[in-house]
Formats: structure tokens, C-alpha cells, sequence
């Protein structure tokens, strides 16, 4: 299993504001982190339902939210605020209008630890709900959830876990999606208002690199 960090380095982003930050909340508790892409070309997925489906490019955020009581990283990929694409025809427009999100992915992981900066990392368990304002919902990379099974990677417990955690993400997300950008909506409401309180960036290895370039 791969460990992954939350400022998403693997990505290949250029510098960008990562915040991460602890939120005890009625709506939630656990780890909520935000980045904001600053730069960087567009890339898309092709899904059935909305079609051409943006997940990175320069406007665009992600949140991501660790909750306490569960094995997953929920990570909510939005369109610049207040918009969305105009070529998603069949874009059911939020009650929250600020917060468009383009794509939801899931990621079934096991523990959360720290690196020597800080920043959060998971241990991902292979399989992944993604899913769309639309209504895709799709179940992603089960193929090698079985083979890490086979091959002894994956204890039985392990493997059973990610199955049932993977059951439990589509009813409490996926029965409806509406509901669930909602409540997404709240938390990164909650994320804001903290970065407008003076919440700092956190100095992942990239912005430290980029700052001590700049001396």
C-alpha cells in the first residue's frame, strides 16, 4: 500500500497554497485541508453522465476532509468560485453558488501519520468512490484492491474493511449527492473563514524550497 501526502506533491504542482487544519464542528470532526491552484494546465476526465469533467487547472481548489470515525479521504474538486462549466449541461446548480464542485473522490485509506513538515499522509487502500454533481457514481481501482488480497499484501480484515468502508461511502454519499455538496459546502465555509481569520499556509518541502530560492 502507498503512502500519500495531503499537499498532493505527487501531482506535479507548481507552488500553491495548502492549508490544514483540525475542525471539531457540529457538521464535522477531523482534518480539513484546502488547496488552491494557482497555475497549471487543464486536465479532464470523461465520465457518463456530466461528460468532460475538470479536475485541475488555475482557479480551481480541492478540498479535503479526513473524518474522525471513518477510513476515508474524501477529496472535493471545485471549479473557481461561483462558477462552473458551462459545458456540463446538465449541471444540477447548488444551493451554495459559491462552491461548485466538479468531481468528489473517496479514497479508502488506513491510518494517518505526519511527515518531518507536518503534513498529513495516508496509507491508501487501493479502492476509490467517485462520484458527480450529475450522478456518476463510479467504483474505481477494485481490481487492484483483489490483486493486493491475492498476493498477501491485503490481510482478509484489511480487505473486507475497505470492502464494507466502500458500501458505507455510496449510502452516506451517493444516495444524495445534493445533500452531500451541502454539507461539503458547510465545512469549506468553516475552512474560509478561518484563512480570513489569519489560518497560515502550511510549509510543506515545496514552499520552503520556494521561499529559500527567492532569498
Amino acid at each position: 500500500m502507498k503512502h500519500k501526502r495531503l499537499n498532493r506533491d505527487g501531482w506535479g504542482f507548481q507552488y500553491y497554497p495548502y492549508y490544514q487544519m483540525r475542525i471539531d464542528d457540529e457538521s464535522f470532526h477531523g482534518m480539513a485541508c484546502l488547496i488552491k491552484l494557482t497555475d497549471g494546465d487543464n486536465n479532464y476526465w470523461e465520465t457518463p453522465k456530466a461528460g468532460r469533467i475538470q479536475v485541475t487547472g488555475e482557479g480551481m481548489s480541492w478540498l479535503e476532509l479526513l473524518p474522525d470515525d471513518a477510513a476515508r479521504l474524501i477529496t472535493i474538486m471545485y471549479f473557481p468560485e461561483g462558477v462552473h462549466d458551462d459545458a456540463r449541461h446538465n449541471y444540477p446548480i447548488p444551493k451554495n453558488i459559491r462552491f461548485q464542485p466538479s468531481i468528489y473522490y473517496v479514497d479508502i485509506i488506513e491510518g494517518i501519520e505526519y511527515d518531518e513538515y507536518g503534513i498529513a499522509t495516508y496509507i491508501d487502500r487501493y479502492l476509490d468512490v467517485i462520484f458527480t454533481p450529475e450522478g456518476d457514481i463510479k467504483i474505481d481501482d477494485r481490481d487492484e484492491l483483489d490483486a493486493a488480497y491475492a498476493s498477501g499484501e491485503l490481510s482478509k480484515e484489511q480487505y473486507d474493511s475497505a470492502l464494507l468502508e466502500c458500501e458505507r461511502i455510496l449510502k452516506d454519499y451517493c444516495e444524495d449527492i445534493s445533500k452531500t455538496g451541502e454539507w461539503c459546502a458547510k465545512i469549506r465555509e468553516i475552512v474560509e473563514e478561518r484563512i480570513k481569520a489569519g489560518e497560515l499556509i502550511k510549509p510543506c518541502r515545496e514552499v520552503l524550497e520556494l521561499q529559500n530560492s527567492k532569498r
